[in-house]
């Protein structure tokens, strides 16, 4: 009975500590079967959290990456257009150099973000531990690739100053060409308007059409510097174009009066020439021909430049009206020296009677003229000196002896000197005395 009753008591005793464990899981469970589930999920939506914070921070990376590597890009355009020294061309290398950095992280980094679905319902702790970690390795791969190109932009500043002082030069050129051809525009309807033809004009404006369009494509496809300089030559051509076309009617009017002065100019040449011959009969009759030969056919010559500026002046007319002012302009100029030099021809038939009567009536007063010239630059020679210089003594001295020359040959003509000839001699005298003096004051 006892050893009943030891052994039921044994029983009891071993049941009952295995009945109590059985009931330990409940109790911290809160009861039931699979009581633990609760805790295990709350961990799987802490990494989840996790993990799409670190995917968060990783696009704002790759934002940020992003978006430094276009302002990089517009700043080597800008450099690029306007520096082309071997500097500029190292830092387009190594920007390219970078790019290739940055497609690598980038890559990863979508990589990344494809290969974990962070939404996903079956997601467990292991993979969303996963995606974590590898998101925050792609995050820091995208940091440090921009860090080194924050410092790579930090280099570039000294370019990216110079090239935007060069820019800056780019728009205010380019507004200055379109305002002259604005101008150039306006002055050539101003022109029409008071109807004066400009096709020339015209014809010029529109030659810088395809320059304005250049102008327009802008500096980072054509550079700054081309850029300025096309702007700055179709400045310069249009405004010529706008001064000429605003001139226009002052050269209508300067072309008019000048045809009407030149067609009276013709005119008195005509009726001088009328009287030369009248001239030319009295140095037949009184002087040598000598005196007179070389005025022989001035009246015929005067008649035919006469004819020919006439020609002239109606094809400056025909120009005048069709507005072709440069052709009218430059024809005037050819009828102005013909006019001219006829005048001349026609003047020194009056011109020689009037020094040959002088001569003939008084050749001392000639002489005396050529002495005292000679006489003056031997004291200039003298100035300051007991001996002149050879080089000065010797061509006054010439002179002196061509002077005497000329005199005794006047006597030896008689009744019928060579009053040109002593004439001519004269001032040939006179003018190798004058460079001498010029010479001598040039030395001191």
């Amino acid at each position: 009975m006892r050893a009943r009753r030891s052994r039921s008591h044994l029983g009891l005793s071993v049941t009952l500590p295995l009945l109590l464990l059985a009931a330990l899981p409940a109790a911290f469970g809160g009861g039931g079967g699979g009581s633990y589930r609760p805790w295990r999920r709350m961990r799987v939506e802490d990494l989840r959290a996790a993990a799409q914070e670190a995917k968060d921070k990783a696009a704002a990376a790759f934002y940020d990456l992003d978006m430094a590597q276009r302002d990089l890009e517009i700043a080597l355009e800008a450099i690029g257009a306007a520096d082309d020294s071997p500097a500029a061309a190292r830092a387009a290398a190594d920007f390219a150099a970078f790019g290739e950095r940055i497609d690598q992280v980038s890559q990863h980094y979508i990589a990344t973000v494809d290969a974990h679905d962070l939404d996903a319902e079956g997601l467990d702790a292991a993979t969303a531990d996963r995606a974590r970690a590898a998101l925050l390795v792609a995050q820091g791969e995208l940091h440090k690739v921009k860090s080194e190109l924050d410092r790579f932009a930090a280099r570039l500043a000294p370019l990216q100053e110079r090239a935007a002082s060069q820019l800056a030069q780019v728009a205010p050129a380019v507004e200055r060409a379109k305002e002259a051809l604005r101008a150039a525009s306006a002055a050539l309807d101003e022109a029409r308007a008071a109807g004066l033809g400009a096709d020339d004009l015209a014809a010029s404006l529109a030659a810088l059409a395809p320059e304005l369009r250049l102008l327009n494509e802008g500096a980072g496809r054509h550079g700054i510097k081309p850029t300025v300089r096309r702007a700055e030559d179709v400045h310069r051509r249009a405004g010529t174009i706008a001064a000429e076309a605003s001139r226009l009617p002052t050269l209508a009017a300067e072309i008019d009066r000048r045809l009407s002065s030149l067609r009276t100019r013709a005119e008195a040449i005509t009726t001088r020439a009328e009287l030369v011959e009248p001239v030319l009969s009295e140095l037949r009759r009184r002087f040598t021909a000598a005196c007179w030969q070389d005025l022989q056919g001035v009246s015929e010559r005067a008649a035919d430049a006469v004819r020919r500026a006439g020609e002239m002046l109606a094809q400056a007319r025909r120009a005048r009206d069709e507005h072709r002012f440069e052709a009218a302009t430059t024809t005037l100029t050819g009828v102005q020296a013909l006019l001219g030099e006829t005048d001349e021809a026609v003047s020194a038939a009056g011109d020689r009677l009037r020094r040959l009567n002088e001569v003939s009536f008084a050749p001392e007063k000639e002489v005396e003229r050529t002495r005292f010239v000679i006489r003056d630059a031997q004291r200039l020679a003298m100035a300051g000196r007991s001996i002149p210089e050879p080089r000065h003594a010797r061509p006054l001295d010439a002179a002196v002896a061509r002077l005497d020359r000329a005199i005794a040959d006047l006597e030896a003509g008689g009744r019928h000197p060579d009053y040109w000839r002593f004439l001519t001699e004269t001032e040939a005298v006179r003018g190798a005395v004058a460079a001498v003096v010029e010479e001598m004051r040039a030395g001191r």
